[in-house]
């Protein structure tokens, strides 16, 4: 009985321990897409050099920097505050997909600024890769919210 008794808690707190950490996940992106976002919209990202040069190799004759930094911005802010909100995660998640694919784009378009040589990156490449810890904590995110729905 008393087997059962400890099962039935360990699995208890296993959902809550689980609980925890997906709202963990879902502040630490809102932290992270907020602020990397609203640094874009008042001009002052640590990114925005980067950003430039991707924009001239990229969508230069369809956007103007000054917006496309802007709106980039308002959309990471977005995407941070999406995560907020669970019922919104599968929005979230889609519109941070479509970001992430965006933000590897330098390594193929701006390989001078990403790559050091054949497989090492420079910093601004490594902090590109960094993106895919970004994307487990998102895709955590995704498959608790899928089962808590089924709840």
């Amino acid at each position: 009985m008393s087997t059962f008794t400890n099962t039935k808690n360990l699995s208890t707190d296993t959902i809550g321990i689980s609980t925890n950490i997906i709202w963990w996940n879902r502040l630490a992106l809102f932290v992270v897409f907020f602020w990397f976002g609203f640094l874009k919209v008042i001009h002052i990202s640590p990114a925005e050099g980067l950003v430039t040069r991707l924009h001239e190799a990229t969508i230069s004759s369809i956007i103007s920097i000054d917006k496309f930094l802007v709106l980039l911005g308002i959309i990471e802010c977005a995407i941070g505050i999406l995560w907020l909100i669970p019922k919104l995660t599968k929005v979230a998640f889609g519109v941070f997909i479509l970001q992430m694919f965006t933000t590897f784009l330098p390594l193929l378009f701006l390989p001078k600024d990403t790559w050091q040589n054949m497989m090492v990156l420079t910093l601004t490449g490594q902090y590109i890769i960094k993106n895919v810890v970004l994307i487990a904590s998102a895709l955590t995110i995704y498959k608790a919210f899928g089962k808590e729905s089924v709840r």
